[in-house]
């Protein structure tokens, strides 16, 4: 728990973050039944701007999805958030007073290109197609400057995607004026435009992502286990395994065996290694020799 504690310092202490949540079932102590809980990940990756420090993924358990959760797992962040549009979130926009806000949401295309391709998949739409292509053409940009410099990828958006973004919201505000706000597609467009200001961040700065994968990815996992066991024991449980989840990701993140990894460390902690050099045992500062001979 300690390690993962760290791991989650070092998270919060980024300027940028990825997170997502996603449901799991635990137990309801007392009457056999179970409840729907929550794990939420709190990522960072500095690799697609060739930036420094290292990737980590930060996981949290909660017995509920409450706003108040993710505010409280947030409480000392400051910078950008990459998320989606749960309305837990929206406080945290907000400024303080005379003080600005100190979270800035940054929107995910992903999820917006998604609700139109669901509309495609079953009425293929021609105006979902074109909606889809212009998206696409965001998408190629960004699998060019991957692993540029923030400052490449920031002048390479400005000059090429910003245009492109341009076009892409006249051209949904001159369709969604044809289409019925009751209509899937319609839906689809007017949740794209009321987030736009949020869609659109990421040519700010060459930090940011186009979307909100990374921490999608990271609950993958989640996901498919669901299908394994039937749910989580308690609320301590899950607590437990948000810890030992943030653990292994971020060795995975940093390309190490989590296996050997995970052994080393138990072995290491059972024997005494002192508290104030926890940070030998963080994923990054690891050595793979170590790793190996465990």
């Amino acid at each position: 728990m300690p390690l993962a504690e760290r791991i989650g310092e070092y998270v919060m202490g980024q300027a940028v973050i990825w997170t997502d949540d996603t449901p799991i079932r635990t137990l309801a102590p007392g009457n056999g039944k179970t409840r729907v809980s929550r794990f939420w990940c709190y990522a960072v990756d500095p690799r697609p701007y060739a930036g420094p420090g290292h990737p980590a993924g930060f996981y949290r358990y909660s017995a509920d999805r409450k706003g108040e959760r993710p505010r409280g797992h947030l409480e000392g962040f400051s910078g950008y958030l990459h998320t989606d549009a749960f309305a837990g979130y929206e406080a945290l926009y907000r400024a303080n007073g005379n003080q600005p806000p100190r979270v800035t949401h940054v929107a995910c295309m992903a999820h917006a290109r998604r609700k139109i391709f669901d509309v495609f998949n079953v009425t293929k739409s021609p105006i979902a197609e074109e909606a889809l292509r212009r998206i696409q053409e965001l998408y190629v940009i960004e699998a060019e400057i991957n692993g540029r410099p923030a400052d490449q990828r920031q002048a390479e958006r400005q000059e090429r995607s910003k245009p492109l973004l341009g076009a892409l919201h006249d051209w949904l505000v001159e369709q969604r004026r044809r289409l019925s706000g009751k209509a899937p597609l319609g839906k689809a467009f007017q949740y794209a435009l009321s987030r736009w200001d949020a869609l659109s961040r990421y040519v700010e700065d060459g930090r940011l992502s186009i979307d909100n994968n990374l921490a999608e990815r990271l609950l993958r996992d989640i996901a498919m286990i669901r299908k394994n066991f039937l749910f989580l024991g308690s609320d301590r449980g899950g607590e437990r395994a948000a810890a030992i989840y943030t653990i292994i990701q971020s060795a995975e993140l940093n390309s190490l065996n989590p296996e050997a990894y995970l052994a080393d460390v138990l072995d290491r902690m059972a024997h005494g290694h002192p508290i104030n050099r926890l940070d030998e045992l963080l994923p990054w500062n690891f050595h793979l020799p170590l790793a190996a001979a465990a």
